[in-house]
C-alpha cells in the first residue's frame, strides 16, 4: 500500500469570453460535450449539480471492461471567477486517488485565461499524477474544441 502526493498547474488562454468559458463548466448539457471519456470507452453517464455542496459523476468503462468513475463535489464556487472541487477517482470498486481541484477564470480583450491547479494523493499505483496531468490536458483541449 502506498500514497504518492503531487500537484501541477495547467493554464490555458481561450479565445472566448469568459461567460461562454463559464457556463461550459457550469451547464450540463455544456459540460458533457467536452468533459468525457476517452473516444474508444463507453459513456455509462453524467450528472451535474453545479452549487456549492452540489455533486458531480461521471463514469465510463474501458475497452478492458474497466469501469472508471469520477465522483465531485464543488467547495466553492464565485462565479465567473473560480471553482473549487474535491473529487475521487475509482476503477471498478477501488478508489485509486483524491484531489484538491481550483478553476480560475480571467478575462482579458474578450479571451479567457483558464488556470487548472490540481493537488492530489495517488494510491498503490492504481493512478499516477502523470497521466492525471496527461487526462487533465485532453479535457481542456476538449473543453476548447467546445467553445
Amino acid at each position: 500500500m502506498s500514497v504518492k502526493h503531487a500537484s501541477f498547474t495547467i493554464e490555458r488562454t481561450y479565445a472566448a469570453p469568459i461567460g461562454k468559458v463559464w457556463q461550459a463548466w457550469a451547464d450540463q448539457a455544456s459540460k458533457a460535450k467536452w468533459f468525457v471519456s476517452p473516444d474508444d470507452w463507453e459513456s455509462t453517464g453524467h450528472s451535474l449539480d453545479f452549487r456549492e455542496s452540489g455533486t458531480e459523476h461521471v463514469a465510463g468503462t474501458a475497452p478492458d471492461g474497466t469501469v472508471h468513475a469520477y465522483n465531485a463535489r464543488y467547495q466553492d464556487i464565485q462565479p465567473h471567477e473560480r471553482i473549487v472541487s474535491t473529487y475521487t477517482m475509482h476503477q471498478n470498486d477501488k478508489r485509486t486517488s483524491v484531489s484538491l481541484a481550483t478553476m480560475e477564470f480571467e478575462e482579458s480583450d474578450g479571451k479567457t485565461t483558464l488556470t487548472v491547479t490540481e493537488h492530489g494523493a495517488f494510491f498503490d499505483g492504481l493512478d499516477r499524477p502523470e497521466w492525471r496531468e496527461q487526462g487533465t490536458n485532453a479535457l481542456l483541449d476538449a473543453l476548447g474544441k467546445s467553445l
